[in-house]
């Protein structure tokens, strides 16, 4: 995954304006009604990278560039969920992500901290996410794939493999022949 830099230092107010908005709508959401129609007319203004259909998002969440979040079909999203999103996020259909998951695309430069280190993260289709996951930058995770709960994943992982630990390491393959 190809990593991009972004110098804090040069002001960019297209991002800037970014981090606002998403801050502002944010608030409004984690402070609305979940399940009304007002909750879903915010949630829609908040994912302006995409949002699919039938999804289940639940705050409170956390985040910091909204935009950057592109969201599948049937995507289940418990709260607390929070993303340091200077990266995108592919998050792709049928995927289910449990309370606490944090997810990850931006670093600091190790001697020039004000620069962050950038890449994004693709979670594929019908992946399961446990809880308090945390997902750091450049990971792909494939598709039926499942993450066990207080899992650190640092690296890629298989399609239909369970992956499990900090950091996560693959402990079974799937039959992929058993997913619809």
């Amino acid at each position: 995954m190809e990593e991009k830099r972004i110098d804090l230092r040069i002001p960019d107010q297209a991002r800037e304006a970014e981090v606002r908005r998403t801050a502002e709508v944010l608030f409004r959401l984690n402070q609305t009604m979940p399940f009304s129609e007002e909750y879903s007319v915010i949630l829609k203004e908040l994912f302006t990278g995409g949002m699919g259909e039938q999804c289940n998002i639940t705050g409170p969440l956390y985040m910091i560039i909204a935009e950057n979040l592109h969201i599948g079909n049937r995507v289940a999203i418990c709260p607390y969920f929070k993303c340091m999103s200077a990266g995108h996020i592919y998050i792709d259909d049928d995927t289910q992500i449990a309370m606490g998951v944090s997810i990850i695309t931006n670093n600091h430069d190790f001697y020039d901290r004000p620069v962050l280190t950038v890449k994004d993260v693709h979670i594929k289709k019908n992946v399961w996410i446990g809880a308090n996951v945390t997902i750091l930058p450049g990971v792909t995770i494939g598709e039926n794939a499942i993450i066990g709960a207080g899992s650190v994943v640092t690296k890629d992982i298989p399609a239909n493999t369970i992956a499990v630990g900090n950091p996560a390491r693959p402990i079974k393959t799937l039959d992929a022949e058993k997913f619809m």
